[in-house]
């Protein structure tokens, strides 16, 4: 692997939208799937999406020194924990990873394999126009969760602060409001990055 590209953003930034639709334009970004114990999504796979695990495998594999980063929510269903795993998905990777995460797991990310190798794509929306997203997706649910909606979006005006974006060296933003002027972008200093 020779750049990891970490695609992150506050919920309902269209970050999911993004990361598919660069790798059906960039065939020659590989991926690397992380891991939950978050219920699976309507529409979701396994293995696509995410690795849905359990606490106990989690566990087992921070025993075995494979976990890169882990990170645990406290929603109103109960903890979720995302990881991000060595187990061999870098390995295969010849040119330039593409992943979804959050400003923590970036963080180590770039502790784990050199900040020269990380890159951040940060992407941006309104806040009223991302609300608006998140409760037309949750509707679309078989049982819509509202109330996690509003954790979410609460917890990432802390997660995603100003202080914090800095504190990352977070300086280029992708505005996802035309989602195609921000695709654009976003392969054009992938490119040049590669």
């Amino acid at each position: 692997m020779k750049k990891l590209f970490c695609v992150m953003g506050k919920s309902a930034s269209g970050k999911d939208t993004i990361y598919k639709k660069l790798l059906e334009r960039m065939p020659e970004l590989g991926t690397a799937t992380l891991y939950t114990t978050r219920p699976m999504r309507d529409g979701e796979t396994d293995g696509v999406e995410y690795f849905f695990t359990t606490e106990t495998q989690l566990r087992e594999l921070k025993a075995e020194g494979r976990i890169i980063e882990s990170r645990t929510y406290e929603t109103v269903c109960g903890p979720w924990t995302y990881a991000t795993v060595d187990d061999g998905q870098f390995d295969r990777i010849e040119g330039g990873c593409l992943m979804i995460g959050t400003l923590e797991s970036y963080g180590k990310l770039r502790e784990y394999f050199g900040p020269e190798r990380v890159v951040p794509l940060y992407v941006e929306v309104e806040d009223g126009l991302r609300f608006e997203r998140a409760m037309e997706r949750e509707r679309q649910q078989r049982k819509p969760n509202f109330s996690e909606v509003r954790r979410r979006y609460q917890a990432d005006q802390e997660d995603f602060c100003e202080e914090k974006l800095s504190s990352h060296g977070i300086v280029t933003r992708y505005e996802n409001e035309n989602l195609e002027d921000c695709l654009n972008r976003m392969m054009a200093d992938i490119r040049r990055s590669l």
